[in-house]
């Protein structure tokens, strides 16, 4: 999975915008002109975006954003959801058939966008800004760690935000007040995992405190001249401002917000919560389908892959049930590294194993690295087994596979193949660094991940990898079918849980009972479902889409097919919803491109 970098945003307000305009027809175009006038829109949205994205204009240089963070405020959010609907009134009154072919894929994202922002407004889910994981209370920290400051001016904007950062805290708390006033509020089970990384948070001693990180990674000059005094005024902030707000937040979750309790776990409890998981349903999987659908899609796909399973359970020899298989895999101590070292080289070899097959599958690679990273210690116990965190070339950042080496038991090495090809290469870092390369297109479309297309190409890029030659053993072949069923359950479960009025056992079980997920990654996985309802569906929705679209191109071409050709072409024009992508790829299969790069 993708790191839910820009989670605090997307909840906050999806997707940034700020006060309406009424331009005209003014365009980069012909005046009057259909692509004229999505130019000028176009060109409107990215500017309310810069204006209320401070995270990612202060790092292309915006001295006055990088001092803020994003505005939480009611007041901030009411302007922003006017600004969307004004916009997305002006997006529908656009023809896409009268677009040129870039143009109509610009449109399709940005119609995506501001439907979803639309759509999500009247539940508020300001009122829910985290969950078991993340969310606004570790953005900062986030924040902190992708930051690189190259000039005085730079860190002394660093030191602003921590000043500001009480009051960010506090306005996404107001959100959270109001979740209790109105009933809409996240399960103490996924609470209590919240207080766990405050209590961690809080215990850091301001020296230590991540948020130094910017600062601790200046340029030797800078360094030398001002280093000292940096870091002592940072380190005097977090101890005067940041470490207050933080303990004072811990507070409030384990008094007010713990106070009465929530036991359920669907969103369907809370009041408007039915008619609003519909709604995630079509965000999240980007397709006009309903929880029905999606819940007996899953059990198709779980009856499938478990056919597949006990087909390489007989071939590695294993005379047993298939409880006992699973049992095997999880308590055998050779599927398990002995060290955390131990465990980021294996990680780190298969990456490189990765690496070395890429050019056959692909004909045009990013230019952005990636390196393979620990899980920090703050956030292990809570976090998933893997994730990718996003690279930044122009700030000299590499994308990063980050590895959980919390509770060694469970991090089975048997997995680490599809979690790494998902996570690394061909996966995440493929594709969202390629992304952030796009030439000729708006900014928006660089920075934007949608993701049914985003975790459904990387589902996808688990099943390559049995063509690039990285599973060598049944019980690698056998941990990519477990990860696969992992996503095939999730179909079930996050339907189950949100709209079948499913318990935590009962999703629980139906990772245990069908895959070799080990016992603390299911009950992480099923906490991350309960409070990002619907965001589990994308996955295997996108994959099952991109792998009918190979098979298509493969029938259609025959002999032609061009395996480098289909995939580049896939992910010529970055995210987008996945109709977009059907609609694009068929009619490349119709008249393809071998030479598109």
């Amino acid at each position: 999975m993708i790191r839910c970098f820009l989670l605090t945003l997307a909840l906050t307000g999806p997707f940034v915008l700020s006060a309406d305009t009424d331009s005209g027809d003014v365009s980069s175009g012909k005046s009057g002109s259909v692509d004229g006038r999505f130019g000028q829109l176009v060109a409107d949205y990215e500017s309310f975006s810069q204006a209320h994205n401070p995270i990612r204009a202060g790092r292309r240089g915006d001295l006055e954003a990088a001092a803020r963070w994003p505005d939480p405020s009611a007041e901030a959010v009411a302007e922003r959801r006017r600004v969307q609907q004004r916009l997305f009134e002006r997006v529908e009154e656009i023809d896409p058939e009268q677009l040129t072919e870039a143009n109509r894929s610009s449109y399709a994202v940005m119609h995506y966008l501001l439907r979803s922002a639309v759509e999500s407004a009247p539940f508020e889910p300001e009122r829910m800004s985290f969950v078991n994981d993340s969310g606004f209370f570790s953005m900062p920290l986030s924040v902190a760690g992708s930051t690189r400051l190259a000039t005085l001016e730079q860190a002394d904007a660093w030191l602003q935000r921590l000043q500001a950062l009480p009051e960010f805290l506090a306005g996404h708390r107001a959100w959270l007040e109001r979740g209790i006033e109105t009933d809409f509020v996240q399960p103490a089970y996924v609470v209590h995992a919240v207080i766990e990384q405050l209590e961690a948070i809080v215990a850091t001693p301001s020296a230590n405190s991540v948020l130094l990180a910017p600062l601790n990674g200046l340029p030797a000059t800078l360094d030398q001249a001002h280093g000292d005094r940096l870091r002592a005024r940072a380190v005097e902030l977090i101890e005067a401002r940041v470490d207050p707000a933080y303990a004072e937040l811990l507070a409030f979750f384990t008094e007010r917000y713990l106070a009465e309790p929530r036991e359920s776990v669907g969103i369907s409890a809370v009041p408007g919560g039915r008619e609003y998981y519909r709604v995630l349903v079509r965000q999240h999987t980007t397709l006009d389908t309903t929880p029905e659908a999606v819940h007996q899609r899953g059990l198709d796909e779980v009856d499938r892959i478990r056919t597949e399973m006990q087909a390489v359970i007989a071939e590695s020899g294993f005379q047993g049930s298939f409880a006992e298989f699973l049992d095997f895999l999880r308590t055998d101590k050779q599927f398990y590294a002995n060290t955390e070292q131990q465990l980021l080289q294996h990680a780190a070899w298969i990456a490189k194993r990765a690496d070395d097959q890429m050019p056959r599958f692909f004909g045009k690679l990013p230019r952005l690295s990636y390196g393979v990273r620990p899980v920090p210690e703050h956030m292990a116990p809570n976090y998933t087994t893997g994730r990718y965190w996003p690279g930044d070339m122009q700030n000299g950042l590499a994308g990063g596979y980050m590895v959980n080496t919390h509770l060694l038991h469970q991090r089975p090495l048997y997995s680490l193949p599809a979690l790494t090809l998902h996570e690394a290469v061909p996966g995440h870092h493929h594709q969202g660094a390629l992304a952030g390369e796009l030439e000729n297109v708006p900014d928006f479309r660089r920075d934007t991940y949608i993701t049914a297309f985003g975790e459904g190409w990387a589902l996808y890029t688990e099943h390559l990898g049995i063509e690039m030659g990285i599973y060598t053993t049944p019980y690698e072949h056998f941990g990519r079918l477990s990860y696969e069923m992992w996503r095939a359950c999730r179909l079930v479960v996050d339907t189950g849980i949100h709209y079948f009025d499913w318990t935590r056992k009962q999703a629980e079980a139906c990772l245990l009972e069908n895959s070799a997920l080990a016992p603390h990654n299911v009950r992480t996985e099923v906490a991350r479902y309960i409070s990002w309802p619907g965001q589990a569906l994308a996955y295997k929705t996108g994959e099952l889409l991109i792998r009918d679209l190979r098979r298509r191109a493969e029938d259609k071409l025959a002999e032609d097919f061009d395996l480098r050709a289909f995939h580049d072409q896939l992910l010529s024009d970055g995210a987008m919803p996945l109709s977009a992508l059907e609609k694009k790829m068929t009619a490349w299969i119709e008249e393809p491109d071998f030479s598109i790069f």
